[in-house]
């Protein structure tokens, strides 16, 4: 009689352990935010390539929690607006940060 509740106990631990491990932190991401943070990266990576008066090849694109963060250096002011801006239309995007440099 013992020995369901017994297994019961270890079964509802393990799932506990289970559902707090892939919670997010401040600092770092749940696996349902790291593969959406992966999806909207791609789609700005995308969106970047295919306008014409940008070259995809200088700017990096990272995200965390929604946040895309560009980098990279680009020839003129305009190429970073334009980079911006692009990646703020992208369906996901929370903000934008703007690292990128003039060459």
């Amino acid at each position: 009689m013992k020995k369901p509740s017994l297994i019961a106990a270890v079964l509802s631990a393990f799932l506990v352990v289970s559902v707090v491990g892939c919670a997010s932190t401040s600092k770092q991401e749940g696996t349902g935010e790291y593969v959406d943070d992966a999806v909207i990266t791609t789609k700005v990576k995308a969106a970047i390539f295919n306008e014409p008066t940008l070259k995809s090849t200088e700017i990096n694109v990272e995200t965390f929690k929604g946040t895309v963060q560009l980098s990279g250096f680009v020839n003129s002011q305009a190429d970073i607006n334009k980079a911006v801006e692009v990646a703020r239309s992208v369906k996901g995007v929370v903000s934008v940060k703007n690292n990128m440099k003039l060459k």
